[in-house]
């Protein structure tokens, strides 16, 4: 039987529709005032992403995201003095905003195990670009097909320091963020001529 690459189906091509996604990321409190529970979680809102592979099969796979580091909110309700210290580290001492607008994810290589029952197993090798350093990153993705549209969801975590960043304290020190920060997703995809429609 021949596959779907060898009967010559083009490649689909999904784009992230960002107004039905959610994607966030959470930094995590230690230090004596941790406890006053100081772990904020930030959604990302401004990015953009590409998933394509061939019909049936998921041959060729690949996913490109890249997103604005000015293009994040924090959902945490806290203190007014609180969220403009937390702000200002996020866009300065983390992010450097200003020198590095964007961070992109692109990936090398995609495994994807197909169960004959429930989610799809997508194990990606990708690059990650992030204030000016490229590292290799693994993650992985569960995604549901629903027609001309994809449910993919996920989590990963990062350390800061393996980008330069060095750890935000506030409070004199006595309450500072972890190295580690992790990362959700739970994003739609919609089929290249649907999401057209859509937007």
């Amino acid at each position: 039987m021949q596959t779907a690459t060898q009967r010559g189906l083009a490649p689909v091509i999904f784009i992230i529709d960002k107004s039905a996604s959610r994607f966030t990321v959470q930094a995590f409190a230690t230090g004596l005032l941790s406890a006053f529970g100081h772990n904020p979680t930030i959604a990302i809102r401004d990015y953009e992403g590409v998933i394509q592979f061939t019909p049936e099969t998921f041959a060729n796979a690949s996913v490109r995201v890249s997103l604005k580091t000015t293009g994040l909110d924090v959902l945490d309700e806290m203190k007014s003095s609180d969220l403009k210290q937390l702000e200002q580290a996020m866009y300065g001492q983390v992010l450097d905003a200003d020198h590095f607008p964007t961070a992109s994810y692109e990936s090398n290589d995609v495994r994807v195990d197909k169960p004959a029952n429930g989610p799809i197993l997508v194990h990606v090798n990708g690059t990650l670009n992030f204030r000016g350093i490229i590292q290799n990153h693994p993650l992985e993705a569960h995604v549901v097909e629903l027609g001309s549209m994809l449910r993919v969801s996920g989590e990963f975590a990062l350390r800061q320091s393996n980008f330069g960043i060095k750890p935000v304290s506030f409070a004199a020190g006595a309450l500072r963020l972890k190295d580690e920060l992790k990362f959700k997703f739970e994003l739609v995809a919609r089929r290249q001529d649907e999401a057209v429609l859509v937007a």
